[in-house]
């Protein structure tokens, strides 16, 4: 146990059913966690995921929802002089000045397969973007974001029917088969740095609930792209009819041809795109209950609505 605790003390920084699927598969492995940050959950917030907090808890881990890169808690880690700083899903960029505090690397497990989708909330960009694959990535942390040398990677398959939430359960999975190869192999010194090439990867930033509105001029599969790719438990694609918003949770693309946001059917509800017809599947508005698009159909009799 000296040796062990000698050679992998860690503060780790956490969040979200991969800081938690991370850590937990760390104590597993015995590691020494001396310290881990993490957030406050947010009230505006579907709070859908596991508590890091409560996994720390558990183990007897001291916790701290402060920000990392605070004085005080710089000062700490400073005192705690860790060997490694791991990050799984935290989301506050980390300092270098921290960084250079692990005295064995600093490493992030980013939720992409780099150097694609470097930046904020990959899996949502991934299947916006129509991509059938994402992944795990475990990579040394550097002054520019999900830019260090990589160290493990674990491809993910996204179907045409999968949503956000979808992919990132299966994210969640291969960020732990990632850390459960790499944890011995850092410890051992044997891991490896494969460096990032950026040029071949791309760059997300992040997404507000307002980037959810839908343009019709868009093909239907790249609307049906943004519905799934913002479906619950996330804020959803919208859309506004007269001065009615209408929150579209589920939709499929079909045959035909439509002015765009023009209702050309109610049953099947068929919205004309750029290229194609949108099926309405599930639907809200205001404050009222989620419901089938036929239902909402059923208080506009009107045929040829406008969706803008």
């Amino acid at each position: 146990m000296g040796q062990q605790s000698m050679n992998n003390r860690i503060v780790v920084c956490a969040y979200h059913n991969v800081g938690y699927g991370c850590l937990e598969e760390l104590l597993l492995q015995g590691a020494d966690v001396a310290l881990v940050f993490t957030h406050e959950d947010s009230p505006g917030e579907e709070i859908w995921f596991k508590s890091v907090r409560e996994l720390a808890e558990k183990h007897s881990i001291p916790t701290i929802t402060s920000s990392i890169n605070e004085p005080e808690n710089r000062a700490l880690v400073a005192r705690i002089a860790p060997d490694f700083i791991l990050s799984f899903y935290y989301r506050n960029m980390i300092n270098t000045g921290i960084l250079d505090l692990a005295t064995r690397g600093a490493l992030n497990l980013h939720g992409s397969y780099l150097p694609r989708y470097r930046g904020r909330v990959p899996v949502n960009w991934a299947v916006i973007n129509g991509e059938t694959e994402s992944g795990a990535t475990l990579h040394y942390m550097a002054a520019k974001p999900d830019a260090g040398d990589i160290v493990d990677q674990e491809k993910v398959t996204i179907s045409f029917t999968d949503t956000a939430f979808d992919v990132f359960t299966s994210l969640a999975g291969a960020a732990v088969a990632v850390i459960r190869r790499s944890w011995p192999r850092l410890v051992a010194g044997t891991a490896p740095r494969i460096p990032m090439d950026l040029a071949q990867g791309s760059y997300h930033g992040g997404r507000k609930p307002a980037d959810g509105l839908i343009d019709w001029s868009k093909s239907a599969v790249q609307i049906y792209n943004l519905v799934r790719g913002v479906t619950h438990p996330y804020p959803g694609a919208f859309t506004h009819l007269e001065d009615t918003t209408v929150t579209v949770w589920g939709a499929w693309p079909v045959h035909g041809t439509a002015k765009p946001g023009q209702v050309v059917s109610t049953e099947p509800f068929l919205v004309g795109t750029g290229d194609g017809l949108l099926e309405l599947k599930t639907v809200q508005t205001g404050g009222m209950a989620e419901e089938s698009a036929v239902q909402f159909a059923a208080r506009y009799p009107t045929v040829l609505l406008q969706f803008t």
